[in-house]
């Protein structure tokens, strides 16, 4: 689309974006949005708050293969005080590159590697919020320089498009929960008892970290925003007694 103006490409990504009525295809046309600016992915994922631990856990959609997860998650980046302060919380558009000094002094020399490693030296994030009120960001990630001012305004509506297309569809699909492990209904059992991630491991023999991981995926399988409403629903579907 490199022919276009920015209104042109704008204008027909919106109407890919609006014919998009599944998941599937919701994330093929992630992919395209992502070519259009010259990066090689595009994550949709739940924002990280201060007690998450695991990426794989946050993401909704992405093209980018699941050895990054694994590897990210394995490596511990998560619990860098740079995503906590910084992916997690800015409410503004963000973008970096790892060929920027500013970025590298930064950035936890894991994740510098794990970037470079699958191409993806670039990156740009957007925030939004979903229908249900849950924050989540838009991950670009290639290798190209980072954008000007006008693209990343540019993106920035773009996404508002993708966030009202994911919505739609969320709407429109019946909810298929996964089922709990059993360390999972243990971890909200003792949450519904007022016991803290700590107390909680102290109970079960685990680090607070684990139990944190375990509340996230039980957060994220029942459709939840927070513990509160996942022990509310959890009681409810008579999951937990």
């Amino acid at each position: 689309m490199s022919y276009m103006t920015t209104s042109d490409r704008q204008m027909s990504l919106a109407t890919e974006i609006s014919t998009a009525n599944t998941r599937a295809e919701f994330a093929d046309v992630l992919v395209r949005v992502a070519r259009a600016y010259g990066f090689l992915h595009l994550t949709l994922m739940y924002a990280p708050a201060p007690e998450s631990i695991l990426l794989q856990a946050l993401v909704i959609e992405t093209s980018l293969p699941s050895a990054y997860f694994s590897q990210f998650d394995r490596a511990k980046i998560m619990r860098s005080p740079m995503l906590a302060a910084g992916m997690g919380a800015s409410c503004l558009p963000r973008g970096w590159a790892l060929s920027d000094s500013a970025t590298t002094n930064v950035f936890p020399d894991e994740l510098s590697k794990l970037l470079r490693a699958f191409n993806i030296p670039t990156s740009v994030v957007v925030p939004g919020y979903t229908g249900d009120g849950e924050r989540v960001l838009f991950w670009l990630g290639g290798d190209r320089p980072l954008l000007s001012q006008s693209e990343l305004n540019e993106v920035t509506v773009v996404t508002l498009h993708l966030l009202d297309a994911f919505n739609r569809i969320k709407k429109s699909t019946p909810t298929e929960h996964v089922p709990l492990s059993a360390r999972e209904r243990e971890v909200i059992r003792w949450t519904a008892q007022g016991k803290t991630s700590i107390e909680i491991g102290q109970i079960l023999s685990l680090s607070d970290h684990t139990v944190n991981a375990y509340m996230t995926s039980a957060i994220r399988k029942l459709d939840c925003v927070n513990r509160t409403q996942l022990v509310a629903k959890a009681i409810r579907m008579k999951l937990i007694n």
